[in-house]
């Protein structure tokens, strides 16, 4: 079956997890998304994740490491230097790639460890984007569907609409309808959205 525009879009020859179905394809992430699809292309075996917090950058890494037995490190700038520069060796040696996600990359991150700084300056970087209009609308819809909720498309349209665009604010938002509404009892629509933001200051008063 064809995966709709808000279904995951991962290649059929990677092996499909529950995580997997929860990393959405668009326009913003789809140079990272390619970049680890064509990682027998990388000059070092080894890359640099980097984009907002909440992004789906860790769900990206880690589906390719589990795929191709390679190695995570989260928060890679925050880790030890020297486990770090000896992974980034061990990862040219053994041909099982390393992937380091970090908020900053070089020239930002800056190591104090002349070596590891070296190695850094040659490794690739992939980089997720703020979400374009088709990933925030379908981060909208999935957070609701984890909560077992159907949002009206003219509720999903408003939101997508309305919302300052960024990762937290998506999931911020669904929270704080889906708490307006069992508080209200009220269902799901357009105007229990409309009040819902409007009380959390999501939206400014002139949109609710």
């Amino acid at each position: 079956m064809k995966p709709r525009l808000d279904q995951i879009a991962l290649p059929l020859d990677w092996p499909q997890t529950e995580g997997d179905a929860r990393f959405i394809v668009s326009e913003s992430n789809r140079a990272a998304f390619d970049h680890f699809r064509q990682w027998s292309l990388w000059p070092v075996k080894a890359a640099i994740l980097t984009g907002p917090r909440r992004s789906g950058r860790t769900l990206l890494a880690r589906s390719f490491v589990e795929r191709v037995g390679g190695r995570l490190f989260d928060d890679a700038e925050q880790r030890d230097e020297e486990e770090l520069f000896h992974a980034w060796n061990q990862a040219q040696d053994s041909g099982r790639p390393l992937v380091m996600i970090a908020d900053a990359v070089p020239p930002a991150w800056a190591p104090a460890l002349p070596d590891l700084k070296t190695r850094l300056a040659v490794t690739p970087v992939a980089t997720i984007a703020l979400p374009d209009d088709a990933l925030f609308g379908a981060l909208i819809q999935l957070h609701f569907a984890d909560r077992g909720l159907h949002i009206p498309g003219d509720a999903l349209r408003f939101m997508a609409q309305r919302l300052h665009r960024d990762y937290f604010t998506a999931e911020r938002a669904v929270e704080a309808v889906d708490r307006f509404a069992i508080a209200e009892r009220a269902r799901l629509s357009l105007p229990t959205v409309r009040r819902a933001l409007g009380e959390a200051k999501l939206i400014g008063s002139e949109a609710a």
